[in-house]
């Protein structure tokens, strides 16, 4: 269906930004004049966008509230049954949901900046001791419902609010159950049966391949915090915060008179679809893109090819190494060059090491800078050394175990030990972070180390703060969202000082392995996911692995999997391989031949030309008939300009198979247009050209003679 406002791609020329961002601000204004997606009565709630319709009712006599009807536009209702409980939580252990008894005080019109419109619902509980606003906002063209609750404690007392299900609706208990297939861990891995989420599952997929349809569930709750439940102790579906179970439990104390308000969560209904690939390559990634409100999607210049020093150098740097390494990785065509570990005197003060770099940091990133790199730093933002003077002076500062002790959640280690969000700690990291980027002009921050959790830990105990007094938390439960809820306002804080600058917020801050959530994109740019450390063809499979499994579920950009060296034999392989998410590299590149160092700055002056041309750094899509990457098989990735249609660009890999010859077909151009296809290691068209409509039904040939290889292709619209 042709979209109402249709996004203009960002440029990355400031002055062209700046005039399409106004552009951009204006039709939204002038779309949200002129559209509105609900209309109601003093019964009923009608949701409807064209695409999805959901009805609401109050009901007078019981006073219950609940959707009563959830479908797309051009089918009957198929897995909702004709009364869902809308949503749910406990105050005090009392639980409230909207099958309870409800007074309605309003419904008003809402939107938001980014095209949501739709109404909010203001309730008052039987009870009176509480208010509740519930947010509905749909966005033009798209089968999307983003919801969140808005909670008053009216009473007198502080209350603890858990167990919140911002989203909550019955299915029909036998065909759904029975027959649909479940896609968890980012939409990728299918089940049957009843499934009960777990921090990776940002985004899960319901599919019932007998009706083809399905529901795509959303959580915007960061880290462990998200609950996503299908079938899971009744006929329902539920999206929010996690419950009392959990091995890390919501907690919110709301004061009297104060409101808390619920990450948002979203459905989006599909039809008519044997599998959910086609909504997941298309209006998932354009609610994302255009209507969700990440980082990404308002920064101007993407990176596009990003050094960091940490592999195989850890700490052991000086000002001497980095100036020659950036050097020859200027040569080899780096746009971004991180310092990582080591150029600090102590975790936690932050001060320069003079013995590494007795001049300073700002003769290196100037050096870095003359040489035509932004600058990039790692810093931990929430751990210091036992004998830092920041932790001597303000132990009070610092997470507590169980048994009252400081602790270092990333792991087991005596040398560190974490900081707590909830005190005096925020401004502290808050001036130290701002110094250093207005010190040494940074564009990119590698911000490191636990804050909540750790990936590496197995006592789910060992988490969160203890510590009795912390302003931010009244206790431990509530130290989990309150120390991610301080660190998404830390990193909205220096955007605000530095709209320029890229924050690259590791799995290890997030606190799961290779964990990147929605939560995270709002607030910062990018996650470095892994470490993989092999030097051949399997290093290149980790990471388009890494890359397909988060993708498109997540922005490919955020995805910045390390640790591949620049130096090793294979290293065209690992950029193309890269190039399906952020490339970024790592080793030593004095190393690199005259002739390496230009193969890499041809490859990284080519994709800097893609996203020119077609913003390929906003998208990436499967490549139809090109599975998950595996051993013994092909696969590949596209990242064309759904929005434009005017081309992209195109990647296949060789992984061992035994067929050296593989016909590649390309998805979501404009059927009528032509388009040349060029080859990007010769810069020549391979055939004749074709039309979009050509290209996603019969495609191109591609020969890969070696056993491991790859290749890229720009797929270029004639004008």
């Amino acid at each position: 269906m042709k979209r109402d406002c249709p996004y203009l791609p960002y440029d990355v020329s400031a002055v062209r930004h700046c005039c399409l961002l106004a552009l951009l601000i204006i039709s939204h204004l002038v779309t949200q004049a002129q559209t509105e997606f609900a209309h109601w009565n003093k019964a009923q709630l009608v949701l409807d966008n064209g695409i999805v319709h959901r009805e609401i009712a109050l009901r007078q006599d019981s006073g219950q509230y609940g959707t009563s009807l959830y479908r797309t536009t051009d089918t009957a209702n198929g897995f909702f049954d004709a009364h869902s409980p809308d949503f749910s939580f406990t105050m005090n252990q009392q639980s409230y949901a909207g099958a309870g008894h409800w007074l309605l005080l309003a419904i008003e019109r809402c939107h938001d900046s980014l095209q949501g419109a739709g109404a909010t619902v203001q309730l008052q509980s039987a009870d009176k001791k509480l208010q509740l606003f519930i947010n509905y906002l749909l966005y033009p063209g798209l089968p999307v419902i983003r919801k969140s609750l808005r909670i008053q404690n009216l009473g007198q007392d502080t209350v603890a609010l858990e167990a919140v299900n911002v989203e909550q609706l019955s299915l029909t208990k036998y065909f759904p159950n029975t027959y649909s297939w479940v896609f968890s861990d980012y939409g990728r891995r299918r089940s049957l049966g009843a499934y009960e989420s777990n921090k990776q599952d940002a985004l899960i997929i319901l599919h019932n391949p007998s009706w083809q349809q399905g529901i795509v569930m959303g959580n915007e709750a960061p880290g462990v915090m998200k609950r996503t439940s299908v079938f899971w102790e009744a006929p329902e579906i539920c999206i929010g915060l996690t419950g009392t179970q959990s091995h890390f439990p919501f907690r919110k104390w709301i004061a009297p008179g104060a409101v808390f308000t619920t990450p948002q969560v979203f459905t989006m209904l599909y039809s008519r679809q044997k599998d959910p690939s086609l909504i997941s390559n298309t209006a998932l990634p354009d609610f994302i893109r255009r209507h969700m409100g990440i980082r990404l999607s308002a920064f101007p210049d993407k990176p596009s090819f990003v050094y960091n020093t940490w592999r195989p150098f850890k700490s052991a740097i000086n000002d001497t190494l980095i100036k020659a390494l950036a050097i020859a990785a200027a040569k080899a065509g780096i746009k971004e060059f991180v310092i990582d570990d080591g150029w600090q005197d102590k975790l936690g003060d932050w001060g320069i090491d003079t013995k590494k770099f007795p001049h300073g940091l700002k003769p290196v990133f100037d050096h870095i800078k003359s040489l035509g790199m932004k600058a990039g730093l790692w810093v931990s933002i929430g751990t210091a050394a036992p004998d830092s003077k920041v932790y001597q002076q303000h132990p009070s500062w610092f997470v507590a175990d169980k048994n009252g002790h400081p602790i270092s959640l990333i792991i087991d280690d005596k040398d560190k030990y974490t900081a707590c969000l909830g005190t005096g700690w925020y401004s502290y990291i808050k001036t130290v972070l701002q110094k250093l980027v207005n010190d040494y002009g940074l564009e990119y921050l590698k911000l490191d180390f636990s804050v909540v959790t750790s990936p590496y830990r197995f006592d789910h105990t060992e988490s969160g703060c203890y510590a009795q007094g912390h302003s931010g938390h009244k206790d431990h439960s509530e130290s989990l969202y309150t120390n991610y809820a301080l660190m998404w306002q830390l990193f909205d804080e220096l955007h605000k000082a530095t709209p320029s600058l890229f924050i690259d917020c590791t799995f290890e801050t997030m606190g799961g392995l290779q964990l990147i959530d929605y939560a995270l994109l709002q607030h910062a740019e990018g996650d470095w996911l892994s470490n993989f450390y092999e030097t051949d063809e399997a290093g290149d499979l980790r990471v388009r692995n890494m890359a397909w499994w988060r993708s498109p579920a997540m922005p490919a950009t955020a995805l910045v999997i390390g640790n591949l060296n620049m130096e090793d034999k294979g290293g065209e392989a690992h950029f193309m391989s890269l190039a399906g998410a952020l490339p970024i590299m790592l080793g030593d590149p004095r190393r690199l031949s005259s002739l390496q160092q230009k193969t890499y700055a041809r490859y990284a002056a080519w994709l800097q030309q893609m996203g020119q041309r077609y913003d390929v750094m906003s998208y990436r899509q499967d490549l139809a008939g090109f599975a998950e990457p595996a051993e013994g098989q092909w696969d590949g990735y596209q990242r064309i300009n759904t929005q434009l249609r005017n081309g992209g660009m195109v990647a296949v890999f060789r992984q061992g198979a035994t067929e050296s010859k593989r016909f590649v077909t390309v998805n979501y151009l404009s059927p009528q247009a032509s388009y040349n296809i060029i080859n990007a290691g010769t810069g020549k068209a391979i055939g004749p050209a074709m039309s979009g409509a050509q290209l996603q039904a019969i495609g191109f040939p591609v020969t890969i003679e070696q056993r491991y290889g790859g290749a890229m292709f720009e797929i270029a619209k004639i004008p």
